[in-house]
């Protein structure tokens, strides 16, 4: 059932879009209640099925609309023990919502994919604790052993390659890049940084990214930043470091509020779509490895069409450059 597990075709120039926050998007906008963040949860009924399938149809024909690839990331980062165990769940129903979360991923490339939209399956990864405070942290090799399950079992169902979302210290980072690589699976490690462009740890990105890469043997297909906004570290990437070459990714909070603030809101924080895509591609411009584009915490469609809008021109660009060239 996998398609491109040997060979990501966002690795290319072509560009790609992602979801924006799925979270966000059914709480705030479609009146869904989702215990502890849970996304899978909706897949235990009819009516949560569908909804599922209605959000990530809808960037599906946005990648249709613009000619770009999607990523789509599966609706399972809370889907591992700690979390399935406050909702109930025991290690074989929680298994069985990580496979339908990429069965229903299947379903939509099926139906959707092109030639001129590429769409790649991955099976999403959460943080053990919070996504935002490193609490009660685990060592490299306790990481590994907790999320081997799930790996696993997005190998079994087919899955392109795992993405680990919201890592906020590397050693957890670390385990999930050595059980992937135990496993067979291509892996995308997504850091969380906070204001000041750290990680929650205070460690800085580049030393993560160069201490996971050391400890793996540059085990990650790619980097991502997510769940955070772009003012956060747009200073740190337009350095023109080496290390900023291993970032493909970006997936920003419509909100440039902190971490802690945001905790502490009571309304969503949708921030400016138009702005968003500015500041997207603006780092486009001076990045064109950036092949990855999507929204977190706040974004919705609205943001990444307007991130479509403003990015597809870029590509054309450099295209109609390099025919002026040849």
């Amino acid at each position: 059932m996998t398609r491109y597990r040997h060979q990501l075709p966002q690795l290319s120039n072509s560009l790609f879009i992602t979801d924006g926050g799925l979270e966000t998007t059914l709480i705030f906008h479609q009146g869904w209640d989702l215990p502890d963040f849970a996304a899978f949860d909706l897949l235990k009924h009819q009516t949560g099925y569908q909804a599922l399938r209605q959000y990530f149809q809808s960037y599906a024909v946005l990648a249709q609309t613009y000619g770009m690839g999607l990523v789509l990331e599966s609706a399972t980062w809370r889907a591992n023990p700690d979390w399935g165990t406050k909702l109930g769940y025991d290690r074989a129903t929680l298994a069985e919502m990580n496979r339908r979360s990429i069965a229903l991923l299947h379903q939509i490339r099926t139906e959707y994919e092109t030639v001129r939209s590429p769409m790649v399956i991955s099976g999403c990864l959460g943080p053990r604790g919070d996504g935002y405070i490193p609490s009660e942290a685990m060592t490299i090799g306790e990481a590994a052993v907790y999320h081997q399950d799930q790996i696993t079992t997005f190998w079994e169902a087919g899955a392109d390659l795992v993405t680990a979302m919201t890592m906020n210290y590397v050693e957890e980072a670390i385990g999930i890049v050595q059980a992937a690589q135990f496993t067979g699976m291509p892996v995308a490690i997504s850091f969380t940084v906070e204001t000041d462009g750290n990680l929650p740890t205070g460690q800085p990105l580049a030393d993560a990214i160069a201490q996971v890469d050391a400890i793996t043997d540059q085990g990650p297909a790619y980097y991502m930043i997510n769940c955070a906004h772009p003012t956060h570290f747009e200073a740190l990437l337009s350095r023109g470091e080496p290390w900023v070459g291993r970032i493909r990714g970006l997936r920003g909070n419509a909100s440039a509020k902190s971490h802690a603030e945001l905790n502490e809101a009571t309304e969503l924080d949708d921030g400016n779509p138009e702005e968003l895509a500015q500041q997207y591609r603006d780092l486009r411009e001076q990045l064109p490895h950036l092949t990855i584009l999507g929204g977190c915490c706040g974004t919705d469609q609205r943001h990444i069409e307007s991130i479509c809008k403003a990015c597809v021109p870029l590509v054309w660009t450099h295209f109609s450059s390099i025919g002026a060239w040849m």
